[in-house]
């Protein structure tokens, strides 16, 4: 069974993913910051990440620099899903995550980013991406 790792600081939206995501059939990791998120990661290695931007203590910008700097976990697909970007933000492909979702996002289109992550796997991100 694939893992997810979510890193979302609102309790409400963590709960709702996460049920979502568990009902598709995967195992669910949750972060309530950018802080625990990296070393629930370097810690558990999970197949995906799913990250908001707005968090405290490390923002998901900062935790995504901080996976993709890290040998032994840089080439994890990455997703944001947040409120806080306008579609076409440049920050996203600099930043070589797979994919941006923007809330709200419906729960089919959230469900097949995700499963695009997990079959491409971990790779280059110059490849494989969607941004």
């Amino acid at each position: 069974m694939a893992v997810l790792l979510i890193a979302e600081d609102d309790e409400d939206i963590a709960t709702v993913l996460a049920r979502v995501c568990k009902r598709a059939g995967l195992t669910v990791l949750r972060a309530p910051d950018g802080q625990a998120a990296l070393e629930m990661i370097l810690e558990k290695h999970p197949d995906a990440l799913l990250t908001d931007l707005g968090m405290p203590r490390m923002d998901g910008w900062e935790l995504i620099r901080a996976v993709r700097a890290h040998p032994e976990v840089g080439q994890i697909p990455v997703a944001i899903l947040t409120g806080q970007l306008t579609p076409g933000d440049p920050r996203a492909a600099e930043a070589e995550v797979c994919t941006v979702l923007l809330k709200p996002c419906p729960n089919d289109q959230l469900l097949a980013a995700i499963q695009e992550m997990l079959d491409n796997g971990p790779h280059q991100h110059d490849q494989h991406c969607a941004v």
